[in-house]
């Protein structure tokens, strides 16, 4: 962070945070990208740069909207930092400018929702990079290291990059190193743990690393596409019929280059989503009629466990199933207990994910590596340029 001391550096973080009322006061419920953000702002402060913090918070429609605003992330931030951090109310303007203004060297200020302007994703280039000057003219250097929107080509991300001196921080940097032992000559065995609501989500993932992968195990709402492929009744479970061939013809190229296809052997069934008391476990190949598959069973939360005990190097992303309901959590506590056994390197891969892991108690040090961003992540694993990425590397 050297040559920084006195400059005004933009940084383009992911602090998009959960959020829910209390008593009409927006409460953080899962602080993690915050947290995973400040090595890069403590690293810039420490050496006396000024620090303008910007990023998103959900998807307004590019207008002004206090439901998505940064406020309380402001509030939040500057206690994990213990020093307050100037908000700005608005993106680019009056506030903005003055905010940057008054900030002394080592000082923090944090941007309201860049979101707010229809610039920041607008897929106008013209708008789009008009925006991105107004962003631009408040800083010197731009630092970009929120993970989570590398793979989007956004005024804050991409356009700004191309307007000021640049650089990947610490958090992109430990990302992509990262995703890149996982897809450059990995250590095996090789596992890959699949869940979350759809298949088609994973299309790409799953096309990418069946080349590279020893064992997929499949979990979550997908699963039942590939049961359902393989003949069998689901119920009222999620399903995408319109993925069966495609699930088939995944399943045939597994079997020709040796990868392992695992799928569970007992499901955690209920009458509808929301009656826990009806939960309870029947066979994969035998889900009533009338039942929603919400998690796997306990047979097959031990035969994942089992899977991944010689593992040498894992890439898990999408909970097993609906673990935010105690009745529906032990497939997914079942696998990230088995990641935090691995004797090599364990990635969860973000979103839904990461939130599990927090939400069911784990240690986060018992992880080889939580990213911050479960889209970037999918994105590298399918072999996409990020365009965040590539404009910092001058491949832009």
């Amino acid at each position: 962070m050297n040559g920084v001391s006195g400059k005004r550096v933009l940084v383009r973080s992911d602090l998009n945070v959960p959020l829910e009322e209390v008593d009409g006061q927006k409460r953080i419920t899962d602080d993690g990208r915050i947290r995973a953000s400040l090595p890069t702002i403590q690293a810039l402060a420490g050496a006396g740069a000024k620090v303008i913090v910007t990023a998103h918070l959900g998807r307004p429609k590019g207008a002004p909207d206090p439901a998505y605003s940064l406020a309380p992330v402001a509030v939040r931030l500057g206690e994990l930092l213990g020093s307050d951090v100037a908000f700005a109310t608005d993106t680019v303007g009056e506030s903005a400018h003055e905010v940057v203004a008054g900030l002394a060297d080592g000082q923090v200020a944090l941007l309201e929702n860049v979101r707010f302007n229809p610039g920041e994703t607008s897929k106008d280039d013209d708008e789009r990079g008009a925006f991105a000057d107004q962003l631009a003219s408040l800083a010197d250097f731009f630092v970009s290291d929120g993970f989570g929107v590398v793979h989007r080509k956004q005024a804050s991300v991409y356009d700004v990059a191309k307007r000021l001196p640049s650089a990947m921080g610490g958090l992109v940097a430990t990302e992509i190193d990262v995703l890149r032992r996982l897809t450059v000559d990995p250590e095996r065995p090789y596992v890959v743990v699949l869940g979350g609501s759809k298949v088609s989500d994973k299309l790409g993932v799953i096309d990418n690393l069946l080349g590279k992968a020893d064992r997929l195990l499949i979990g979550g709402g997908m699963v039942f596409t590939f049961l359902k492929a393989a003949g069998h009744e689901v119920g009222n479970s999620l399903l995408e019929a319109d993925q069966l061939d495609t699930v088939r013809a995944y399943q045939q190229r597994a079997a020709e280059l040796g990868v392992e296809i695992v799928l569970p052997t007992d499901i955690v069934v209920a009458d509808s989503f929301g009656d826990e008391a009806s939960a309870r476990v029947v066979p994969a190949d035998a889900i009533p009629a009338e039942t929603m598959g919400l998690d796997i069973g306990p047979d097959s939360g031990a035969a994942f466990a089992a899977a991944l005990a010689d593992a040498r190097t894992v890439f898990w992303n999408g909970p097993m199933g609906v673990f935010e309901k105690p009745a529906f959590a032990e497939g997914t506590r079942a696998v990230a207990q088995a990641l935090t056994e691995v004797d090599g390197l364990s990635v969860v891969g973000g979103g839904d994910s990461a939130a599990a892991v927090r939400a069911l108690g784990f240690d986060e040090a018992a992880f080889g590596h939580i990213s911050t961003g479960g889209g970037a992540s999918l994105e590298y694993l399918e072999g996409k340029e990020l365009p965040g990425i590539t404009v910092l590397e001058g491949k832009a």
